[in-house]
């Protein structure tokens, strides 16, 4: 075999299939393009699939006529000049690399108007060969038009979907689009039939309405609004209520600096947020837009520019962990969601000493806020003794509007079930699943006021990892010490623990070791330690909370009632099954036909 360069437009196409893997894709790349250059509204127009014809035409700034022919040129880009560019990037763009790889594998027609000019001006290629500049009618902005895309790449071609599925992955792509940059108006036609039409949104209330209409009225009544910054980080958004969790992670929108990504990392902070309020199996749903230094983050760590390397990892892995943690918890009977929000009151912020820095090194975080923990033994008799006995309950309730956020109780159901009565209806609550979860709490408050206790081991455990990991791990040794493991390296691939938290001193200790190792080395941080823990409690809080058949009294139902008012997540068990639900008067009406 003889060595030989290959032909120029040969490479592009190999290029190419970095950038363009499908339609949506040439998608992303234009719209994108269209965004960095000021625009405030994008029209995007496909037919078969994107297959046949992708049309996007923006009001921004323009190309002027004699760079069209150096921007369908390859890693020509006005975005970056130096590597200390590339090093803190703004723009969505700046590889260079998008027309010309779309150019290579699709008939491509530029045509701009540059703010100012007097005319417009377009040129077309395809194949790798570029025609020449000529005039054309078009208002200020650029219209780039794609058609018969992979024409030329027969093997590429046969790889795409059918129509239907193309175009899907197209209103994917441009609902990603919307709820990345709520100042842009977009618009999205497919096969002449508008799909999506959505305008810039200035305020909140703007801005939820956009995003109730990209992602469903449901999502949007059933979600939290969060906004919590710590030093360099923000991050803003909408989170679901744990009620309205997913079967597939299909409705989970990640952006970092207004580009959207699909990052495994800031995924599973998300994940480890919810870990005591979902249903296992469960996935949450949010729309969440992380903003930091672009100096803390790689976007160049692939072509199509949704992974991201971070300086930090584990900082900002922890920062949006406990946000997502902090909101939920608020997420409890009393709270009010606010109606034009769709979330809690506003937040404050956390805690600008926040420091990545003492992060890495062990230093424990920031208290972020806890609801006060119920003082003393929980116990409900103990709780009503002085109202053992109150003869009056309905009368009271009858001339007396309920305020409690859970009312006040009249009876229970087949010694499983609290029936109480608030001024809008009735409330059912699972005594069962309500105790647990403030048992819970409690139990998960006590445990963090001190350090863990350490239980030692009468034989050390030999746990077998490579040298890498045991290198990640004593980096956090005193973090590791913090949760009451003694760890120590006898050999390049051999760690000996000599104790573990008291907790989970019956638990397999070289799995647990190995897994929060690995999970450390993922930048999942001392999580694994912690969710061990926490199982543990809440296996002690099932046990431990009232079950099925016990009989309770109306002032002790109440002290329930009030207990879970005052205890964080009561509105899931620690299972991730709702606690309580309601049925309004007007429901009951409707079942008896009153008022007709």
């Amino acid at each position: 075999m003889t060595i030989r360069i290959l032909p120029s437009h040969l490479i592009d196409q190999i290029a190419a299939g970095e950038v363009v893997e499908r339609p949506a894709s040439v998608i992303k790349e234009l719209v994108e393009n269209a965004i960095d250059a000021g625009a405030t509204r994008v029209e995007i127009e496909i037919e078969r699939g994107g297959a046949g014809l992708i049309r996007v035409r923006d009001n921004g700034r323009g190309i002027p006529a004699d760079e069209l022919p150096l921007a369908l040129t390859r890693h020509a880009t006005s975005k970056i000049a130096s590597l200390d560019d590339l090093s803190a990037v703004e723009s969505l763009g700046f590889r260079g690399e998008a027309l010309p790889s779309i150019a290579a594998v699709a008939q491509l027609r530029l045509a701009s108007r540059a703010q100012g000019a007097a005319s417009a001006h377009e040129v077309e290629a395809a194949d790798g060969s570029m025609g020449e500049v000529k005039p054309a009618a078009l208002p200020e902005g650029t219209l780039v038009e794609v058609r018969e895309l992979f024409f030329n790449v027969p093997a590429r071609r046969r790889f795409l979907r059918s129509e239907a599925t193309e175009a899907l992955q197209v209103q994917r792509m441009v609902e990603r689009i919307a709820l990345s940059n709520f100042d842009v108006g977009i618009r999205y036609v497919n096969n002449g039939r508008e799909v999506l039409r959505v305008s810039p949104a200035a305020d909140e209330a703007a801005r939820r309405e956009r995003m109730a209409q990209v992602v469903g009225e449901e999502f949007a009544a059933s979600c939290l609004w969060l906004d919590v910054a710590a030093g360099p980080l923000r991050l803003s958004g909408w989170i679901s209520l744990p009620t309205f969790s997913r079967a597939q992670p299909d409705l989970a929108y990640w952006f970092v600096n207004g580009r959207a990504v699909r990052d495994r990392l800031l995924m599973n902070a998300v994940k480890i947020g919810y870990r005591d309020v979902l249903y296992g199996g469960r996935h949450p749903a949010y729309v969440l837009s992380l903003a930091m230094d672009p100096r803390e983050v790689d976007v160049n760590a692939h072509p199509a520019k949704q992974e991201l390397r971070f300086r930090e990892s584990r900082g900002v892995h922890d920062f949006i962990h406990r946000a997502v943690e902090r909101t939920l918890a608020q997420a409890r009977p009393g709270v009010q969601h606010s109606a034009v929000s769709g979330g809690i009151a506003p937040q404050a912020p956390l805690p600008a000493e926040f420091d990545f820095a003492s992060r890495t090194q062990g230093a424990s975080l920031p208290d972020f806020g806890r609801m006060p923990a119920p003082s003393g033994t929980w116990a409900i008799r103990d709780a009503m003794a002085s109202h053992a006995s109150t003869p009056t309950f309905a009368t009271q309730r009858d001339s007396e509007p309920d305020t409690q956020p859970l009312g006040t109780a009249i009876a229970q159901l087949h010694g499983i079930y609290i029936l109480a009565q608030d001024k809008s209806g009735l409330v059912l609550v699972d005594m069962h699943a309500g105790h647990e979860r403030v048992l819970y709490e409690k139990l998960k408050a006590e445990h963090a006021e001190r350090r863990a206790d350490a239980q030692q081991l009468l034989t050390p455990v030999i746990v077998d990892l490579s040298a890498a990991v045991i290198e990640r791990v004593l980096e956090d040794r005193e973090e590791w010490s913090r949760c009451g493991f003694d760890l120590e390296q006898i050999a390049p691939d051999r760690l000996a623990v000599r104790s573990v938290p008291a907790l989970l001193a019956r638990d397999d200790v070289a799995t647990l070791v190995r897994e929060t190792a690995l999970a450390v080395a993922g930048d999942e941080g001392t999580h694994h330690v912690q969710g061990a823990e926490h199982r543990l409690l809440a296996t002690l809080a099932c046990r431990g909370a009232v079950h099925a058949g016990r009989r309770l009294s109306l002032p002790e139902m109440d002290a329930l009632l009030r207990q879970m008012e005052q205890t964080e997540r009561a509105s899931q068990c620690n299972h991730g099954r709702p606690t309580f639900t309601r049925v309004a008067l007007s429901e009951l009406d409707h079942l008896f036909l009153r008022g007709r």
